[in-house]
C-alpha cells in the first residue's frame, strides 16, 4: 500500500485486541479445549508458545512485504508491535476465561476450586487458544 503509514500506533493494539477476542471467544467456552489443556504435558504447552510465536511473526513481518521489523520501535531488541500481538493474544483468551468462569465451570471437578493444579490447567488452556487468538490479531492488525 503505497503512501500508507506503517508505524505502530495505538490504533494498531486496538485493532490487534478485537481480532484477538474474536478468534479467542469460542476456544475459551469450548469443553474439548480444557480436557485437552489436562492431558498436555509441559513441553506441548511450550510448542503452542513457539507456534503463537512463530505465527505472529510469520504474519507481521513474513506475510506482509512493506513492515520491517528493524524499522520499528523495539523494547530490548523486539518490536513493540510484535510485543503487544503477543500480549494481546494470551491476555485475550485469559481475560475472556476468567470472565466466563471457565476455569471453574470445566476444571472445578477434577482438580478442585481454586487449586495449583487448576492454574496450570487454565495456563495450558490459554496456551491452546492463543495460538487462533494470535491469527485474528495478527489479521486485524495487517489488515485495518
Amino acid at each position: 500500500m503505497v503512501g500508507r503509514n506503517r508505524r505502530y500506533a495505538l490504533a494498531d493494539s486496538a485493532q490487534q485486541i478485537v481480532g484477538g477476542f474474536l478468534l479467542a471467544g469460542p476456544f475459551v467456552v469450548t469443553e474439548e479445549v480444557w480436557l485437552l489443556a489436562g492431558s498436555m504435558e509441559w513441553f506441548q504447552a511450550l510448542g503452542t508458545v513457539a507456534i503463537v510465536f512463530g505465527i505472529g511473526y510469520g504474519a507481521l513481518y513474513k506475510a506482509d512485504d512493506e513492515r520491517d521489523p528493524d524499522r520499528e520501535a523495539e523494547v530490548a531488541g523486539v518490536p513493540v508491535r510484535f510485543i503487544s500481538l503477543v500480549l494481546v493474544s494470551y491476555l485475550s483468551v485469559l481475560i475472556l476465561a476468567l470472565a466466563f468462569d471457565a476455569p471453574e465451570t470445566f476444571l472445578a471437578e477434577e482438580y478442585g476450586s481454586g487449586t495449583m493444579a487448576q492454574v496450570f490447567v487454565t495456563m495450558k488452556a490459554v496456551s491452546v487458544g492463543s495460538v487462533f487468538s494470535v491469527v485474528g490479531a495478527a489479521t486485524a492488525d495487517s489488515v485495518f
